[in-house]
């Protein structure tokens, strides 16, 4: 019968964010959590017979007792074995969260951990080959490693491989991916692919991407990418794949996403020129859906009075309000503040403040960090005194 698996990646529980807002942490931890129940309840929808996660379960091996139990909790709830395979951010070195007193204390029956390439049966008729990282800088390709020893295991006389479906699950980055073309452990595709060709595994899943990708022209290359997204340089996370490797194993397998993530990370530059510009960005902001899961990095582009710069910076305070996480992308923001006697006109400051605000002006017009300090600063000044604040 045919073999239906979840292929997945990248849970990266535990992870944290610097950038979230108060509230948002909590709430991004506990989305890793939820995903992995969303992983159980598609498992039984689709009738799967187990889930592999190619590596980075944990974000690292030294999360904090609470992530480790409540995440045995919630694959606990998975209906099918679950086969976990330790990765860069997870290693099974000695101090290995996998081999730490709670995760044995707490692993629930239907939890394993592929601690070997040594091939295990996933279910009837098919076999998990791992390559798991024992440390966080292996010398080769760990994938090839695994595959050397499976020709070995399954080789007949005539040299030919026999036996089930079987799974290659490594994580890594494909030397075709890897911007380093030194790195030893890259993941050599035309091993991967020679292995396919002649029939010693039948389909490769693959972590450590965290946007889907097929990769190759096999269509038996997968990366999973992460069930929820992580970064804003990810393109397609939030997603598992439902794997089906035929009877025929020389037919392709069918590999189908299935998004089940609720957070992103969204990076934009917007134009702003005008008080209607900032009106145009002020309303998109806050039409959006789920912004409390979303989190922002923009970028300017343009030049404005004090004024208006006074009003994006209550449009980003609001937004901050709104959203997970705010970041000024500085990389990407080339935004000219331009003060004008209009701006401080209706101030009516006399004395030493007038005398400060005259400085500041004449500070403003330098380059550099001082003008940016002092621009940012007549700003805040302006808004202050048009919120009746001063």
């Amino acid at each position: 019968m045919p073999t239906k698996f979840l292929h997945t990646a990248d849970l990266q529980l535990g992870l944290t964010r610097h950038f979230l807002g108060s509230d948002a942490q909590p709430r991004f931890a506990a989305a890793r959590n939820d995903a992995i129940r969303s992983i159980g309840e598609l498992a039984a929808d689709e009738g799967c017979s187990f889930v592999v996660a190619c590596g980075d379960v944990f974000e690292s091996n030294h999360v904090s007792r609470q992530v480790v139990v409540r995440a045995l909790d919630a694959l606990g709830d998975v209906p099918v074995p679950v086969y976990l395979l330790p990765g860069n951010h997870d290693p099974l070195d000695a101090g290995s969260v996998y081999r730490s007193a709670t995760f044995r204390a707490s692993v629930p029956s239907n939890v394993h951990v592929l601690e070997s390439g040594a091939p295990v049966e996933a279910s009837p008729g098919a076999w998990l080959v791992a390559a798991p990282w024992l440390s966080k800088h292996p010398l080769e390709d760990l994938a090839a490693r695994s595959l050397s020893d499976l020709r070995e295991l399954l080789a007949d006389a005539d040299g030919r491989a026999v036996g089930p479906a079987r799974i290659l699950v490594a994580h890594g980055i494909v030397d075709l991916l890897s911007p380093d073309a030194t790195d030893p452990a890259a993941i050599l595709l035309a091993g991967l692919e020679n292995a396919l060709g002649a029939g010693i595994v039948h389909y490769v899943a693959l972590g450590d991407r965290h946007s889907v990708t097929d990769v190759g022209a096999t269509g038996r290359v997968w990366y999973s990418g992460a069930p929820e997204a992580t970064d804003y340089d990810e393109v397609d996370s939030g997603a598992v794949l439902v794997v089906e490797l035929p009877d025929d194993l020389h037919a392709p397998p069918r590999v189908e996403p299935r998004q089940i993530g609720t957070w992103r990370f969204v990076r934009e530059v917007h134009p702003l020129d005008s008080g209607d510009d900032i009106a145009r960005l002020a309303a998109d902001l806050q039409g959006r859906d789920a912004k409390d899961r979303t989190v922002l990095k923009l970028g300017f582009e343009g030049s404005l009075s004090l004024r208006d710069k006074a009003r994006i910076d209550e449009v980003l305070e609001s937004a901050r309000d709104l959203y997970a996480g705010v970041q000024l992308w500085d990389r990407m923001t080339d935004l000219a503040v331009l003060p004008e006697d209009a701006d401080f006109e209706s101030l009516g400051l006399a004395g030493f403040a007038a005398e400060a605000l005259e400085e500041l002006r004449a500070a403003a017009e330098r380059p550099g960090v001082d003008g940016v300090t002092a621009r940012d600063a007549l700003a805040l000044l302006v808004r202050l005194a048009g919120s009746g604040e001063r």
